[in-house]
């Protein structure tokens, strides 16, 4: 699966083409499809343009973009974010995806509290748990849940950035959670991906292990060549390129 990301937290501040409302977005994601693109993972927005896990919001939001994929022939895996930073507090976020509709999966930080929490609403109501796993010292938390074996994905999200400024070479981090995932036992597939200079070097590393990847606004607005690229779609085909 080739993934694309089209606007994470950010605002037009990170890019003027970033797409914030559901026109913008779905416009954007009909191009990616296009391009090559079949998942997506989507920061649902509200009228105002503020991130929201309101189910009215994102269950309308997942019927307009299974519409436009099946119209463009794609039978695309929806994908959202669980991201605490939205709805702190995890007893009104567990409640909110609990009536989410049209969710195929969702990213959990292993990074927040309670994550355990959400992965466990999750799987009562049919939402695939999509590990969002930044760093290889996350592994001890991932393994004592005692719920890998029942995730949907392990997307391995590499940033050398906060939270935990990782330093070194890209695919030798991504090769050290591999192992990691490897000695668990875990069969799980994995996406792997990297932001802002990790992006391409990540993405490379996932063609070669044969894993599914990701490109987008959220992580790069970059070409491989260091340009900016124009829009997301630029970027799938950049990541086609990459591929072939």
């Amino acid at each position: 699966m080739l993934q694309v990301t089209p606007n994470g937290p950010w605002t037009k501040d990170v890019h003027p083409n970033l797409p914030i409302s559901l026109t913008e977005v779905l416009a954007e994601l009909r191009e990616c499809f296009r391009a090559g693109a079949t998942g997506v993972h989507l920061h649902v927005r509200d009228e105002s343009g503020a991130e929201t896990l309101r189910p009215e919001v994102v269950n309308e939001t997942c019927r307009w973009v299974r519409a436009l994929a099946a119209e463009e022939g794609v039978a695309a895996e929806i994908g959202l974010t669980t991201g605490e930073w939205i709805v702190p507090g995890l007893a009104e976020r567990i409640a909110m995806i609990r009536e989410w509709e049209g969710v195929d999966c969702a990213t959990v930080n292993l990074s927040e509290a309670g994550f355990e929490s959400v992965m466990t609403a999750m799987l009562d109501v049919g939402i695939g748990i999509d590990v969002g796993l930044w760093a290889p010292a996350e592994m001890r938390a991932l393994l004592a849940s005692g719920l890998l074996p029942r995730a949907q994905r392990v997307s391995i999200e590499l940033d050398p950035g906060e939270p935990y400024f990782l330093i070194g070479e890209p695919s030798a981090i991504a090769q050290e959670v591999n192992d990691a995932l490897d000695e668990a036992g875990s069969t799980c597939p994995r996406l792997t991906h990297g932001m802002r200079d990790w992006t391409w070097p990540l993405v490379a590393d996932a063609f070669r292990r044969g894993h599914d990847t990701r490109v987008g606004f959220e992580d790069s607005i970059y070409l491989p060549d260091g340009s900016i690229a124009p829009s997301n779609s630029a970027l799938v085909r950049a990541a086609q390129a990459l591929r072939s």
